[in-house]
């Protein structure tokens, strides 16, 4: 063992070999303290590294390159300043050849060969082309200005200022006195139009409780005869003949009308005392919207009173499944005054039908959600609440005195 610790060494010292960790470092221990301190001093010694030189291998002739210009350019590593490290791991890599491309470049026309592209035009022949075109511009332009008409500005219209159109199309609201002038001047129909209302009402659909009706006596209307019924016996049949009433009777004209199906006669009117009787021929009355109401005054004690008001000519209103109202309030023969006042009489009516229950304290706030008024065959026009308040004001009063 000693001998052999011996050679490894003087191996060390002579660099033949690395100092690698064995099982024999924990040898000396084992040994005499001189064998130890001969190991600890050759420990201490530096190592030397001497250089090692490997000769160059030879060129492959087939792998040269052929390109002259190439190999001119490329410097062996013997003539470069290279490392050592640097000649070891490029002396094995196959040698790369620089390719070079040829470069194309467009031809100008001046070397163009002549006949090359026979297709395309010379400049002569362009110059000759874009001088033709302007000789036919200019003729059209001269043939067109010779058979121009000269245009009359004599019969132009002269210019009128435009409205401004609205946004999201909202109409403007007019006051009652202006729709009215609108609609006269805007009638120009060959026949004599009406003046319609069309009211929109602030009621829910399909509460028959808060249905609007009842009856309105125009303060200017159509002069015409009406045939009154009056269903009534006794003293009350009498009071209804002296009124004017055309048609009075009881038991025998109900039974007339239940016999034949047919009636004869424009309004229709009955005294409480009479209207279980009545109730016969609901169906027949009701075929032709006359059967006795309360609610319209169709059902009343004052006899003559009602007659009266029914030979005058009065208007029946009712609203409709979609709770707007549809009344005629007079002609357009009428005067301005007198239509302004049929509407403050429909008004005053419309506030006193106004149902209980609405639950709204105001006149027209949640009733009256919008009023249109039109001719038969014109465009309806908006109309203002206030105007309207005020033309209900004024037949209260005239009513009053």
């Amino acid at each position: 063992m000693a001998a052999m610790k011996l050679l490894l060494s003087q191996a060390r010292r002579q660099g033949l070999i690395k100092p690698f960790s064995s099982p024999f470092q924990q040898i000396p221990r084992l040994f005499s303290s001189s064998s130890s301190s001969d190991s600890n001093e050759s420990r201490k010694k530096p190592v030397t590294i001497e250089p090692v030189s490997y000769a160059a291998k030879p060129k492959d002739p087939k792998s040269e390159p052929t390109n002259v210009e190439s190999t001119e350019n490329l410097q062996s590593p013997e003539s470069s300043n290279w490392t050592r490290e640097e000649i070891r791991y490029v002396k094995d890599s196959p040698s790369i050849n620089p390719v070079s491309y040829a470069q194309r470049v467009a031809p100008l026309p001046e070397d163009r060969v002549a006949g090359e592209n026979e297709g395309e035009r010379t400049p002569e022949e362009m110059e000759r082309e874009r001088k033709r075109i302007e000789l036919e511009n200019r003729a059209r332009r001269k043939f067109l200005r010779a058979n121009a008409v000269e245009e009359d500005t004599s019969s132009l219209p002269l210019p009128t200022l435009l409205k401004p159109e609205l946004k999201h199309g909202k109409k403007p609201i007019f006051d009652l006195m202006e729709a009215i002038r609108e609609i006269k001047a805007n009638a120009k129909a060959k026949f004599d139009e009406t003046l319609e209302a069309h009211v929109r009402l602030g009621i829910e659909k399909g509460r028959s409780e808060l249905i609007v009706r009842g009856t309105l006596a125009l303060p200017h209307s159509v002069k015409k005869d009406v045939k009154v019924a009056f269903f009534a016996e006794g003293a009350d049949a009498e009071d209804a003949k002296a009124a004017g009433a055309d048609v009075v009777g009881g038991l025998e004209l109900i039974e007339e009308i239940l016999k034949s199906g047919k009636i004869d006669f424009d309004r229709c009117l009955a005294t409480p005392k009479m209207m279980p009787r009545v109730y016969k021929i609901s169906r027949i009355l009701n075929n032709h919207g006359l059967m006795p109401n309360p609610k319209q005054g169709s059902v009343t004690k004052d006899v003559t009173k009602a007659v009266k008001d029914a030979k005058a000519g009065h208007t029946k209103f009712r609203m409709d499944k979609t709770s707007i109202l549809h009344v005629p309030l007079g002609k357009m023969s009428f005067p301005e005054e007198a239509l302004r006042e049929n509407v403050g009489a429909f008004m005053n009516a419309l506030l006193l039908a106004k149902p209980a229950g609405l639950k709204k304290t105001s006149k027209y706030a949640g009733y009256v959600n919008a009023f249109h008024l039109c001719s038969t065959m014109g465009k309806g026009y908006p109309v203002s609440i206030q105007s309207l308040s005020r033309a209900a004001d004024l037949h209260t009063k005239l009513q009053l005195k």
